[in-house]
């Protein structure tokens, strides 16, 4: 069998396997049944979380924000998502009227009192999460679940004002929401075996693949892509074309390029996770001082709708004169990758090697041929040249 056959095997049992029986979940007999579900928001991502807690529970879905007409906004997008559901087949006029019915908006958020679980989806600033956590708490019972769908931020700090911070849970979505499986849960210092228990029954009717994580910078796949494409931006600062670094790291196989994954993300939220783990992880982690040039001037893309790189921006990237080898980026940022899972596993962000390769392909794409990036660091060698040792000491040999 070749490497690719084996690599492929491995992420099959993971998807079939491993996603099924997620290491740490507590005992599902602790969670709470939910019966109402809170969104804090109207946005795009708020507006995919109600319409996907709204199909998958079948109960009532409430969201809330600051005007009418966000609120508006909103409740439309998801009748309209609906609308096409029903356009396409998925679901029938029945099932479309039920669901668009389940689905109402609040200017207050005395509408959550009765909600079993409550997810936030506001500004990614800490100040705005913990007082939109102290509303919500006002008015919700002591067992009610808080959510958070924080893609970087301290789930812990975002609870150390409350009265009940054993209810408040890290609950990560990625977008597309309907599309990426994965769901990343994160056990804040104070999370009690209940609210977890309720985390991993809300995700396995939501028909989400959940991994617990560790409270941690990030979590797993942002840690890992930030660093990724931190390591492509480096070397254009360096002085290589953009679409040569871009084109370096090609032999992944990855579903779009670092570049690309930048302006899907856009570049505002790629600084402001980098920012984050820079202030974590200094000595690892840089802030791209051209990112930070490209939004203070207001750009919220990388490239012109033609896909080619904007010419303000790439003249706000393009650094030296030293272009460097495709096959050198690549090793560097394979390098980095090794190094930081090696350290993520130390720390204990997730139970196994495993668990970092489940979230990467479920929630980030990675292709199942190279099983997640685990068994591609041990094939190329990177993994003993970095750390000393492979991450599977002869497990994917057994295959």
């Amino acid at each position: 069998m070749s490497d690719q056959l084996k690599s492929g095997l491995y992420a099959f049992d993971l998807v079939q396997k491993r996603a099924k029986r997620p290491a740490g979940a507590p005992d599902k007999q602790l969670a709470r049944k939910v019966t109402k579900v809170g969104v804090v928001g109207a946005g795009l991502m708020a507006g995919q979380l109600a319409l996907l807690f709204a199909r998958r529970l079948d109960v009532p879905v409430v969201m809330t924000d600051l005007d009418q007409e966000r609120l508006d906004k909103g409740v439309a997008y998801v009748h309209g998502e609906v609308d096409k559901l029903l356009g396409k087949g998925r679901v029938s006029q029945d099932k479309a009227n039920r669901l668009k019915g389940l689905v109402t908006g609040s200017l207050t958020k005395d509408a959550f009192a009765d909600a079993d679980f409550v997810i936030e989806a506001v500004f990614e600033k800490m100040e705005i999460k913990q007082q939109v956590f102290a509303e919500v708490e006002a008015v919700v019972s002591p067992e009610a679940v808080l959510a958070t769908n924080t893609s970087s931020l301290s789930v812990t700090e975002m609870a150390s004002r409350l009265q009940h911070p054993e209810r408040v849970v890290g609950f990560h979505f990625f977008n597309p929401v309907a599309v990426l499986p994965l769901l990343e849960i994160i056990r804040g210092e104070k999370t009690d075996d209940a609210a977890l228990a309720t985390a991993f029954a809300t995700a396995k009717q939501l028909k989400k693949t959940a991994v617990l994580c560790k409270d941690a910078p990030a979590f797993v796949v942002n840690r890992l892509l930030t660093l990724f494409m931190g390591e492509v931006l480096a070397a254009v600062e360096e002085g290589t074309e953009p679409e040569v670094a871009d084109r370096a790291v090609s032999p992944l196989g990855l579903p779009m390029s670092p570049l690309m994954l930048l302006q899907l993300v856009g570049p505002a939220v790629a600084l402001h996770v980098s920012e984050t783990l820079h202030e974590a992880f200094p000595e690892r982690f840089a802030v791209s001082p051209q990112l930070a040039e490209v939004v203070k001037a207001g750009k919220t893309q990388i490239f012109a709708p033609d896909f080619s790189i904007d010419p303000e921006v790439k003249a706000l990237l393009s650094g030296g004169t030293n272009p460097s080898e495709e096959s050198a980026i690549l090793d560097r940022a394979l390098r980095a990758l090794a190094r930081e899972v090696r350290v993520m596993l130390d720390e204990g962000v997730v139970a196994e090697p495993a668990d970092i390769d489940l979230c990467l392909i479920t929630g980030a794409g990675w292709p199942f041929h190279t099983g997640g990036i685990t068994p591609y660091l041990d094939r190329s060698g990177v993994s003993e040249a970095v750390n000393g040792r492979p991450f599977h000491e002869g497990a994917l040999k057994a295959l």
